[in-house]
């Protein structure tokens, strides 16, 4: 079943890939993900954003620079804790998104109206059962909520070696200064990695 499942679905994953080429003129795949899961989770910070994209602490931390500096995600202290940062999608990001979902949308009603509406109602019913199992597997997995936060969320490798998040002052200061030129291919989910030059792909604006 699910070897058959697999090739039954190589369209619709083309038809994702073709909505994502779209975007990558302003972020790169890994970048687009770290975009969504803000978007799902509002307020995220560092350490669970690093969990949920399976990354290392340091590599969520650069990904993220990266997107700060493409004017695509938003930082500011935490509630309960300065030194732990809360992130947040910018209005340019969420257009981002938008035209995302519309482009796929538009490919995926292309297809749907060559199907009958039998064929639709059963991939619908189907496709909300598997979405269903699939986020209870998650929700399973996921880390047990409720992380240390005595050293903040920025590991200690940021320049200067702080460690403990930024203050606002410092986080203005510093911004624009930290640029990246590693254009390194993104990788597929796994186990915990770096990225390929140490750093992920440079977020461009269009």
């Amino acid at each position: 079943m699910a070897a058959a499942l697999d090739v039954a679905a190589a369209a619709l994953l083309g038809i994702w890939e073709s909505a994502r080429e779209g975007t990558a003129s302003r972020v790169s795949g890994a970048q687009l993900r770290a975009v969504m899961v803000v978007e799902q989770f509002d307020g995220i910070n560092l350490r669970r954003l690093a969990s949920r994209l399976d990354m290392l602490l340091s590599s969520a931390s650069r990904l993220c620079d990266r997107l700060v500096a493409a004017g695509m995600l938003e930082r500011e202290p935490g509630r309960f804790d300065r030194r732990e940062i809360s992130l947040h999608l910018t209005p340019e990001a969420r257009r981002l998104i938008a035209e995302l979902r519309a482009d796929r949308q538009a490919q995926l009603a292309a297809v749907l109206a060559g199907m009958s509406r039998e064929g639709r109602d059963a991939l619908l019913t189907g496709m909300r059962e598997f979405d269903e199992a699939a986020r209870r597997q998650q929700a399973q997995n996921a880390p047990t909520p409720g992380e240390p936060t005595g050293q903040g969320d920025w590991p200690d490798d940021r320049p200067g070696g702080r460690s403990g998040d930024w203050s606002v002052e410092s986080d203005r200061q510093t911004r624009a200064g930290w640029t990246g030129s590693s254009g390194g291919p993104e990788q597929s989910v796994g186990a915990a990695r770096e990225w390929p030059a140490g750093e992920p792909p440079v977020a461009r604006t269009a």
